[in-house]
């Protein structure tokens, strides 16, 4: 074969693919040049196939979700609204602000995703978002941050997951809008880790002559990449002891939150997990139960409808409790849950994957074709020590923008319409008053809550027009 690849290193490599049944992943070597043979060998030999095939031979996860959602439970969980006229409330809201101010707090944003349903070819964090401002996503999530920052008067350090599709542009992005206005070393990008997929027989799929089809792990292996990319040993050098995550497609993350946070840590608990009340019962959010006295998530394609739809006795869902992605990991347990390779199993999802043949044709699936692996960050829950489930009302923080219209929810014009309402309602609750059908947005550097716009704007302040609440 006409290549620089030694020949006892490429034999080794087809052996291995040979004793896998992968050996069709070489099929169109001959017709590859020098760099997409070298890139394909790289890519090859850094898949572990023994995992692989054990994650497609298994089926012990399929019963151990069914045995787990027959014996769940509704989670124990309050809101913090429950102690909001107790002194717990104001010591909990303290307790978070020294923690801001001590510098212990981090923020991890997960940012891989694409924006292909929103009929956008670009990272998703680069959407428009702000219903005056047109502000995008990534701007907002920093901006909130650079708020919580200056409140606290000690920085945040952001670290922003991407995906080998959108790293690059990523970077570009925050980089030619200088980073937002925050210090550029207070903002970490780094890429998480892919598995390959494979069809109903087990075999890798390609995507091109020269590529295996590989998907991002999931948000499970975020800790992993964390770690791989020096953002862990970043965070241990800052003292960060306390991590605030979010996903990028929710612009009403309460990011930083000093009550939550407070709560949190007054409770010395390991993981602080976020919920709202489903309003379906097969609605596409992980179910956070309690199954034998502990805390986790069972995920919606891991939920059959039958326990899906048990209902108490006023009608309301047994299983009620979405997660909505926003957690506070407790430094030193994500740094523990790294020691052990057990603690994030892989889930198994039938999707569509775009193939080649081996007539070197690409094939666009109708239905699905293959299997991708993925790991999700909430399986650490049942490993947490006093993990917590807060409810918070999704008009307050739980409204993710994921689909284009005609769609009829999740749609840009929909998540415009939570944050002025929103905004519309810290006002009021402000004292001040606004006509209908005005339009207000609140720039974080102005007000980042409530508590803030009720510092800002005096009672009575009227607001006639659409107004965008900008700092001064």
């Amino acid at each position: 074969m006409n290549t620089s690849i030694d020949t006892p290193t490429l034999e080794s490599i087809k052996s291995k693919l040979e004793q896998h049944g992968q050996a069709h992943a070489l099929q169109f070597w001959e017709e590859l040049d020098l760099q997409q043979q070298q890139s394909l060998f790289s890519q090859l030999d850094k898949i572990d196939f023994d995992q692989l095939a054990s994650l497609f031979a298994s089926v012990a996860e399929d019963n151990k979700w069914a045995e787990l959602a027959a014996k769940a439970e509704a989670p124990p969980a309050i809101t913090l609204e429950d102690f909001a006229n107790a002194a717990t409330r104001d010591a909990a809201r303290e307790l978070g602000l020294k923690a801001l101010r001590d510098g212990k707090l981090a923020m991890i944003v997960v940012a891989g995703g694409q924006g292909s349903r929103l009929g956008f070819d670009h990272p998703k964090g680069m959407y428009p978002i702000g219903p005056l401002s047109n502000r995008t996503l990534f701007q907002i999530f920093i901006d909130t941050i650079r708020a919580r920052a200056a409140q606290a008067g000690a920085a945040i350090p952001l670290y922003i997951m991407t995906s080998p599709p959108t790293h690059d542009e990523t970077i570009r992005f925050l980089t030619e809008n200088k980073w937002f206005g925050a210090d550029e070393n207070d903002i970490k990008v780094f890429c998480q880790g892919t598995m390959p997929a494979v069809d109903a027989n087990g075999k890798i799929l390609l995507e091109t002559k020269s590529k295996v089809f590989e998907s991002p792990d999931g948000h499970g292996g975020t800790i992993k990449a964390l770690e791989v990319s020096g953002c862990i040993a970043d965070m241990k050098a800052r003292g960060v002891e306390h991590v605030f995550y979010g996903q990028i497609d929710n612009p009403l993350v309460q990011i930083c939150d000093p009550t939550l946070v407070g709560f949190h840590i007054q409770k010395q608990s390991e993981l602080t997990s976020q919920v709202v009340r489903k309003t379906e019962p097969m609605q596409k959010v992980g179910n956070v139960v309690q199954v034998d006295g502990v805390v986790q998530i069972i995920e919606y394609s891991d939920l059959t409808e039958e326990p899906a739809s048990q209902t108490r006795d006023d009608g309301s869902l047994k299983l009620w409790a979405g997660s909505i992605a926003v957690h506070i990991f407790k430094f030193d347990f994500l740094t523990r849950s790294l020691a052990d390779a057990d603690s994030l199993p892989f889930h198994r999802a039938h999707k569509k994957v775009p193939f080649l043949d081996a007539a070197g044709n690409r094939i666009d699936p109708e239905s699905p074709n293959a299997y991708k692996f993925e790991k999700f960050i909430f399986d650490l829950l049942p490993a947490a020590k006093n993990a917590i489930v807060c409810e918070v009302d999704p008009a307050e923080g739980f409204c993710a923008v994921k689909n284009a219209p005609p769609a009829k929810a999740e749609t840009p014009d929909h998540v415009k319409a939570a944050i002025t309402a929103l905004h519309r309602k810290w006002l009021h609750q402000a004292g001040a008053e606004i006509a209908e059908g005005v339009t207000i947005e609140i720039d974080p550097m102005f007000a980042v809550d409530r508590e803030m716009v009720a510092e800002k704007v005096a009672a009575g302040t009227k607001f006639d027009t659409d107004t965008f609440l900008q700092a001064q």
